[in-house]
């Protein structure tokens, strides 16, 4: 891959989806991106950003390069101190506040294969608080391969490294060896869409969320496609709304939006609501 060809490639996929690829990383992005010129019979990265460009198959194909360029890792129930001072207090506030619609919508952008949208759906049976409610636990990833995995549900040893054994057996069923499959009660409060949160149009949210995670997905991007991130989360929110990021993540010179909230356990961020209903 000549620095020109790095240049192009690079370009190209920050402005279709905002993940910026550094200076230092361009023998990453050859070695990762050679199976598609092989699997596509191009001589050289030039013709692969024709391809990229101008090729039938091209929306198709940039998916697939943008898949290969990113990493999907994640597992249930990870940064448990985030999600215990999420079960035990904001959950309290929402239920509250929701009482009278009994209805509560969460979003987990950058879902990945789902495991942190299925570990919020049990964390809301757990609770106790929303039987009978209008819940729905909304999940968007960029990638339809991963997606595809996480509305089949089912998972092995890895995604599981974190899950306490009486979690696996309460949320979970055997379906061969090392294979379980989330149950249905729990898979009935989730829904998964593709997103590019840098193209809002292409997953339109319908409802406004209560509360969204979005963790570690961010670090891809360079500050401009995070601002817009934050924009269209902020947009999202209901007035109160939680934003939950990554343990290490912040909104320092990314956005005066959101206020920050010192829980207990934890630090999150909501979006103000003039109406003064704010106070958990």
């Amino acid at each position: 891959m000549t620095a020109e060809e790095f240049r192009l490639l690079r370009d190209y996929v920050y402005g279709h989806c905002g993940i910026l690829v550094r200076d230092d990383m361009k023998f990453v992005m050859q070695r990762r991106l050679w199976p598609r010129l092989e699997a596509l019979g191009l001589s050289d990265f030039s013709a692969y950003y024709r391809y990229l460009r101008f090729d039938a198959q091209r929306r198709s194909e940039l998916e697939t390069a943008i898949e290969a360029l990113t990493t999907h890792e994640t597992y249930f129930f990870r940064e448990p101190h985030q999600l215990k001072a999420f079960t035990e207090e904001v959950l309290p506030r929402l239920e509250r506040r929701n009482a009278r619609a009994k209805r509560l919508r969460i979003w987990s952008a950058g879902c990945s294969s789902g495991e942190e949208a299925y570990t919020v759906a049990m964390l809301l049976k757990e609770s106790g608080r929303f039987e009978g409610w209008d819940v729905e636990v909304h999940g968007t990833d960029i990638s339809r391969r991963v997606l595809a995995q996480a509305r089949l549900g089912e998972y092995g040893p890895s995604s599981l490294r974190a899950t306490p054994a009486e979690k696996i057996a309460r949320y979970f069923v055997h379906v061969g060896p090392n294979r379980v499959r989330v149950r249905d009660d729990v898979r009935s409060w989730v829904s998964f869409g593709h997103q590019n949160l840098q193209e809002p149009e292409t997953g339109v949210l319908v409802s406004r969320m209560d509360a969204v995670f979005c963790r570690n997905v961010m670090i891809y991007f360079d500050t401009p496609a995070r601002q817009r991130v934050l924009r269209l989360i902020y947009d999202k929110l209901v007035p109160g709304g939680y934003l939950l990021l990554g343990h290490s993540e912040n909104l320092i010179n990314l956005s005066a939006d959101f206020e920050l909230v010192h829980l207990r356990g934890d630090l999150v961020y909501r979006k103000p609501d003039p109406t003064g209903g704010n106070g958990l």
